[in-house]
């Protein structure tokens, strides 16, 4: 009977094994689907609003158009970052969260220097492709949002995302404050607005991904229980 028992069980233990390997494996090729779309969309992107930024001549075009390189490259590390360990993925999300902090620093340095410029940008264009792009970051948000609770390497790649979208209104806003004031400075605010919000993602992803970080080195450093006496 006890060997019957076990043999049932190992039988039973197997099968759940292979249904959850299989039900990791699924998953893990919807998330590689999805982030090969979004990325090729945001790298389209970035090439089209950074010739639109620099002929409208618009700093929330611009920051919009880096933010879409960034999230590219965020894109880029979270599908390499699939098939890491736990660790790793943190790691990578960590990485991002430095590399979007980055992007929202220099952002604060191109707003300021227009701000100096007194160019006043190209409304009718900030406006169109404002939209476009708000439309490839909404097709992009929609695809990510099925997976942003997954793991921190996806909810990442979604703040991303979101943010984008954020950008983008607030692209459409400054393109019809300048058609009204005719003036750079909603503009040159708007695009502080974009690197506010792009800089308090990263602030957050950055203190989610070491908080990660110091769990799993906490977790490998604990010393395995002690095995009890006799027996």
């Amino acid at each position: 009977m006890k060997g019957a028992y076990g043999f049932w069980s190992a039988a039973f233990h197997s099968d759940c094994c292979d249904a959850k390997g299989a039900e990791l494996s699924a998953l893990r090729e919807r998330q590689s689907r999805t982030l090969r779309l979004v990325l090729a969309i945001n790298v389209s992107m970035f090439v089209v609003e950074l010739g639109a930024g620099i002929a409208a001549r618009s700093t929330a075009l611009l920051a919009d158009s880096l933010d879409m390189l960034g999230d590219a490259g965020v894109y880029a590390l979270s599908l390499y970052a699939l098939t890491r360990s736990e660790r790793w993925r943190v790691g990578a999300s960590l990485a991002k969260g430095l590399v979007m902090a980055a992007f929202g620093a220099g952002l604060v340095v191109e707003a300021t220097f227009k701000a100096t410029s007194g160019v006043v940008p190209a409304a009718p264009l900030m406006g169109v492709f404002g939209l476009v792009a708000l439309a490839a970051n909404a097709v992009c948000a929609w695809l990510l949002l099925r997976h942003r609770d997954d793991d921190l390497n996806l909810r990442s790649a979604w703040l991303c995302t979101r943010n984008d979208v954020l950008a983008n209104l607030g692209v459409l806003a400054a393109a019809a404050a300048v058609a009204v004031t005719d003036s750079l400075w909603p503009d040159v605010l708007i695009g502080l607005a974009i690197a506010a919000v792009v800089l308090r993602s990263a602030v957050g992803v950055v203190r989610d991904s070491a908080r990660a970080l110091r769990d799993a080195d906490g977790h490998l450093g604990r010393p395995s229980p002690a095995r009890p006496k006799g027996g």
